[in-house]
């Protein structure tokens, strides 16, 4: 068995899927086509800024087709890669999983869902410090039944199952949940209702400027 890195030392790469804005968050048609893209990539801006920021991350790799998207990602600091897999989220991760370990095989491997908008760089460490050393770890979303992360040491442990039901799942193949006080982390939006709630915990800059716009003028996005 190969040694384990102590927890205060690990460090880790971030995988963060994204879809095309155009064809992302159909739940937040409510607000309005536009503003639903522009919701989109806020989420993911906010998303992969905390991920850059947190202490603990060696390097984030975003995964999309989206080529306007990719260059802002990488003006961020992210990686970018194309993804062959589009309609798989998990063969998406998997893939970018193996290229990160191609890359670097020293990091560990965190698939993050790119649609939340108030992560905050302390709870992403604090859940990611968590994590167990030697199996695949997952964090629940905010209503106990999806996934919003998934943690795991090695190339091999990294075997994601998001969708729905996905905790459940987690658990049934046997990965480690956290069950860290770290709400920016588990909520992720898909619904209007969710935004509001992920806004009471105080979103990210971009996801900020677009909520602020909508309230002020909806019509200038809708």
């Amino acid at each position: 068995m190969p040694e384990t890195t102590p927890a205060e030392d690990r460090r880790y790469a971030v995988l963060v899927p994204v879809k095309p804005p155009a064809f992302a968050k159909s739940r937040l048609a409510p607000v309005g086509d536009a503003a639903r893209v522009e919701l989109a990539t806020a989420f993911a801006a906010d998303t992969v800024t905390a991920a850059l920021g947190c202490p603990v991350v060696e390097r984030v790799l975003v995964v999309t087709d989206d080529h306007v998207l990719a260059g802002w990602m990488r003006d961020l600091g992210a990686d970018v890669l194309p993804d062959a897999t589009t309609d798989d989220l998990n063969a998406t991760l998997v893939q970018a999983a193996a290229e990160m370990h191609r890359r670097d095989p020293s990091l560990a491997l965190v698939g993050l869902c790119a649609d939340l908008p108030a992560l905050r760089t302390d709870e992403l460490a604090e859940a990611l410090s968590a994590a167990d050393p030697e199996r695949m770890s997952f964090v629940a979303d905010r209503d106990g039944v999806g996934t919003t992360a998934v943690v795991a040491p090695t190339l091999t442990e990294f075997r994601p199952a998001f969708g729905p039901g996905s905790r459940q799942r987690h658990l049934d193949e046997g990965a480690v949940e956290i069950t860290a006080e770290v709400p920016t982390v588990r909520r992720d939006v898909d619904d209007p209702d969710e935004l509001a709630e992920a806004v009471a915990l105080g979103v990210g800059p971009r996801t900020s400027l677009v909520t602020t716009m909508l309230r002020a003028a909806p019509e200038d996005l809708g």
